[in-house]
């Protein structure tokens, strides 16, 4: 693990020479993903499942998705992480599904107004897919965060959904602990780990193939989203926006 300063650092000293798996993360992604949603399929099942709260978080949803496409990166991504962010509660996995590590579909962390930092950050991903922002921007960020003074300080797991605006820029981050989305640099409680999306997983600077292979939540959340209706599909390399 290194510091988000030595990251940047790596990266400006030479684009060869991408040490960090940040710069790493898109520069090597060849394939972007979209991300396509059955409304009526959602909407029923949030019905079902959760009532009328259920109905009308996702109706509030597919309105924040209709009323926003077209708008800048930058809005998008504090629209996004201010409605997620403003309507769930967080709680510990064990607490809401009775199990020390599950990770939600955005369907079961919003209908539910619940999650842990996992449940945020997919929400969150696969909310600004919908909204067109390209996958070649966005990485859900593994990071060991520091809590407590800095005489008594801990470091826990946590995940935050990173944007990249281009291949050596600094990401912004969106994270459910901090109201307001925020450059990596300033966030100096973070140590990152790996990153993954729909189309790869990196670490250290390397490419670690596919991430369902690897990561089994993962692989498990999508095929749940896949049930909902969700659809996560390769497109020919880039279309950023």
């Amino acid at each position: 693990m290194t510091s988000w300063n030595a990251i940047f650092t790596a990266a400006r000293q030479s684009s060869r020479n991408m040490r960090s798996w940040l710069v790493a993360a898109v520069a090597l992604c060849v394939l972007t993903s979209y991300a396509v949603v059955d409304m009526d399929k959602l909407l029923s099942l949030a019905k079902e499942r959760y009532a009328q709260r259920g109905t009308d978080v996702m109706t509030q949803w597919n309105r924040l998705i209709t009323d926003n496409k077209g708008m800048s990166d930058s809005e998008l991504l504090n629209l996004t992480n201010k409605f997620v962010n403003q309507r769930l509660v967080y709680k510990e996995d064990q607490e809401i599904w009775g199990q020390t590590d599950y990770w939600a579909t955005p369907l079961e962390t919003l209908g539910r107004g619940t999650g842990d930092c996992e449940d945020y950050a997919i929400a969150k991903y696969l909310t600004l897919l919908n909204l067109g922002v390209t996958n070649d921007k966005l990485r859900l960020i593994y990071v060991r965060a520091k809590q407590g003074s800095a005489a008594n300080a801990t470091s826990v797991a946590h995940m935050v959904l990173g944007y990249f605006a281009q291949p050596d820029s600094e990401p912004l981050i969106l994270d459910n602990m901090i109201t307001s989305v925020r450059p990596a640099a300033s966030r100096q409680d973070l140590l990152p780990v790996f990153s993954f999306n729909s189309d790869g997983m990196w670490a250290e600077g390397q490419a670690r193939g596919d991430p369902t292979a690897r990561l089994s939540r993962w692989r498990d959340v999508l095929d749940r989203m896949r049930a909902e209706g969700w659809s996560l599909a390769a497109n020919p390399a880039s279309t950023s926006r």
